[in-house]
């Protein structure tokens, strides 16, 4: 047997779109890297989510609404891409759209509801993807080490380790894989805060190519004091929110010099983060939206030891790589595999996270 069939998605922190990808894997290694695409959110969905987002966890009587929207477009968008590739998978992972993260309370909410997803499909959904690793004392983050590794062990083999994936999205984080061992952590922001002050600007929805950061001066008065935050120290594992830091510390500045203080301070907490972590990385496969900034992946070139390449050099599609990752864990659950370890989100012993959904027709 080579596995089943599975659909994963994900949409991730700053809302631009529901990723998704089929996977043919016995949560072990992947057989076949299937079609995998995004699908815009409707612009009502997409705005309600932000908003809520920039809420920090307040507010929350609008929630249901907000969870029935997210479930309809994700309900529209797996329908569709069934369709296109003429996929039947076993199951479909959902994971929801996070619009709080709190693991020192306890908690982390993603809306959206997995039985109504089941019922719209007629098919198995499995959701509630980060809730067991929390139960189990974990921070429910990161949930993509496991997949990692084995990408790690069948694309790009043991002679480059010990190596990173770094994945750049609205928040950063890492996964440090040598042999067996696995590590993983969130870093600090990744994308989100350059994103947001563009916008801001009106001058787009994100730094394009870092056209902006590039004409920039790095405030380094500014950045020393971003980079005094006690979470940039600590040890992993450990999560964060997408609003657990303040990009307000370049206010004032101009559109470029901000932009060019932004992507510094993502890079100067990836260059932290190095130096949390057992021994320096060979090489740092980048994934996420900050691989296609070249001024960052230069900056980070030139303070990082190792190697710093995209994830898309070894085969590896870094834009769908965690709707994939979510693929893979939900086979992981459906095979009695565990998906998250102590050393990945803290969790007292290796937990199988993740709960199925069947239709009820």
């Amino acid at each position: 047997m080579t596995g089943w069939s599975i659909v994963g998605t994900i949409s991730g922190t700053s809302a631009d779109g529901i990723d998704l990808a089929e996977i043919e894997t016995d949560g072990v290694r992947v057989s076949r890297f299937g079609p995998s695409e995004t699908c815009p959110y409707r612009p009502e969905t997409r705005r309600l989510v932000l908003e809520t987002a920039a809420k920090k966890g307040t507010d929350r009587e609008d929630w249901p609404e907000i969870a029935a929207a997210v479930t309809q477009d994700h309900a529209t968008s797996i329908q569709s891409f069934l369709e296109k590739h003429n996929l039947k998978p076993d199951a479909v992972v959902f994971h929801g759209q996070t619009v709080w993260h709190d693991p020192r309370a306890g908690e982390t909410v993603q809306l959206g509801d997995p039985q109504a997803l089941a019922d719209a499909l007629n098919l198995a959904v499995i959701g509630d993807v980060r809730l067991t690793d929390m139960k189990a004392g974990g921070e429910g983050a990161p949930l993509v080490p496991v997949y990692h590794q084995a990408l790690a062990k069948t694309l790009v083999g043991a002679a480059r380790e010990p190596l990173c994936f770094l994945n750049i999205g609205g928040v950063s984080n890492l996964t440090y894989i040598d042999g067996d061992r696995l590590l993983a952590f969130d870093i600090g922001p990744g994308n989100a805060f350059l994103d947001d002050w563009v916008r801001r600007h009106g001058a787009g929805d994100y730094d394009a190519g870092g056209a902006i950061s590039a004409k920039g001066q790095v405030d380094e008065r500014r950045l020393k004091q971003a980079l005094s935050h006690p979470f940039l120290s600590e040890p992993g594992p450990k999560s964060l929110d997408r609003y657990s830091f303040s990009g307000d510390f370049v206010e004032g500045q101009s559109l470029e010099d901000g932009a060019a203080t932004l992507l510094a301070f993502t890079a100067e907490a990836i260059v932290m983060a190095e130096a949390l972590l057992p021994a320096r990385p060979k090489l740092w496969l980048v994934c996420g939206g900050g691989r296609h900034n070249p001024v960052l992946m230069v900056a980070l070139q030139k303070r990082l030891a190792g190697q710093v390449l995209p994830a898309d050099d070894f085969r590896i599609d870094g834009d769908a790589l965690e709707a994939q990752a979510m693929a893979f864990l939900g086979a992981r659950l459906k095979a009695g595999l565990p998906t998250t370890f102590p050393e990945t989100t803290g969790a007292r012993e290796p937990v199988i996270g993740g709960k199925v959904y069947l239709p009820r027709t």
